[in-house]
């Protein structure tokens, strides 16, 4: 049976638009959950379904097997697994990849399983909606080649506000592009990219070399607290359950996923960019100074038609009147 989460990320992917995967929060759940079940027990057998989950050849992951797990870490949006001798199980569960835990040793194969891990006490399982199979799991040995693993991204949390303007400014690109950057910042993706742009009032589209002073220490508290807000709500949420139905589209939010919705701040219609896959989602009033911004995929359409403000978009809308 398919959860609603994957029926979810399922459509999305069918409608062209991906589902944004699991972000620091959601993985830091994750870990902390998989910390309070698998350290001190034994990994008796990983089953893998499909040659395109495993990204790595050696060590083979046959090593791995009957060796006790000794840490869990967040690598960025990947989980790692340690194990005794050194050796690692990196997960990144990318869109639509989800982790599934039973107690007990039953119940190990089922249709929908990219990979099952036994364990002595235990079954975690790795799921995956959808049919872009993109999950990956690394086996690494060594701290060396388990950082090689690692993006590079400063970690948002725990840095400082100059460290945060030096990664912010160290290239030119927009403010989406270097929040949701891997090697700029860790574990930030399209969603909370969305709810700390919002939050902090800045365009998605301005450029980070052209930031005031104050407009960075605006961006570096709302990064703060916007990931720490959510990481404890989805704390609350699983009430020390193994977190279920993962998803970057939650109640609560105030812009991601909420296209033409209204703002919670000031009332008017959430907005969108799309591009390839991706979609953007800001306020107009509280980010852009009320002017739209060009979505790609209708922009091309109407060229110089284009709307440049909420207010020509609302007279498009509305219907001829009658006479």
């Amino acid at each position: 049976m398919v959860s609603p989460c994957g029926d979810r990320l399922a459509q999305g992917q069918r409608a062209g638009i991906a589902a944004p995967m699991p972000e620091l929060p959601d993985v830091t759940v994750y870990v902390e959950a998989l910390r309070e079940r698998l350290p001190g027990h034994k990994l008796i057998r990983v089953f893998v379904k499909g040659p395109f989950l495993l990204r790595s050849a050696i060590p083979p992951l046959s090593d791995t097997f009957g060796r006790p797990v000794r840490e869990i870490r967040r690598i960025g949006k990947q989980i790692a697994i340690g194990l005794e001798g050194g050796l690692w199980l990196v997960l990144h569960l990318k869109i639509a990849g989800r982790l599934h835990w039973k107690e007990g040793t039953s119940g190990i194969a089922g249709k929908s399983a990219l990979a099952t891990f036994q364990f002595d006490h235990g079954v975690l399982t790795l799921t995956e909606a959808g049919t872009q199979h993109r999950a990956s799991l690394h086996v690494a040995s060594g701290e060396e080649n388990l950082r090689a693993l690692d993006a590079g991204g400063i970690e948002p949390l725990e840095c400082s506000l100059d460290a945060f303007g030096a990664a912010l400014k160290s290239e030119s690109h927009t403010l989406k592009r270097a929040l949701t950057d891997p090697h700029i910042f860790s574990g930030i993706g399209n969603a909370y990219s969305d709810e700390i742009l919002h939050r902090a009032r800045l365009s998605p589209i301005a450029m980070t070399r052209k930031l005031a002073a104050d407009e960075v220490a605006r961006l570096y508290d709302a990064t703060r607290t916007t990931l720490i807000e959510w990481t404890d709500r989805l704390r609350d949420q699983c009430a020390g359950e193994f977190p279920e139905g993962v998803t970057a589209f939650r109640d609560g939010m105030a812009v991601h996923g909420r296209y033409g919705k209204p703002c919670p701040r000031c009332g008017a219609r959430v907005q969108r960019i799309r591009y390839a896959s991706n979609e953007t989602n800001y306020c107009a009033p509280c980010q852009t100074e009320g002017r739209l911004l060009a979505d790609r995929a209708l922009s091309r359409l109407m060229r110089e038609d284009w709307p440049a403000t909420l207010e020509e978009l609302e007279a498009r809308r509305k219907p001829p009147s009658r006479r």
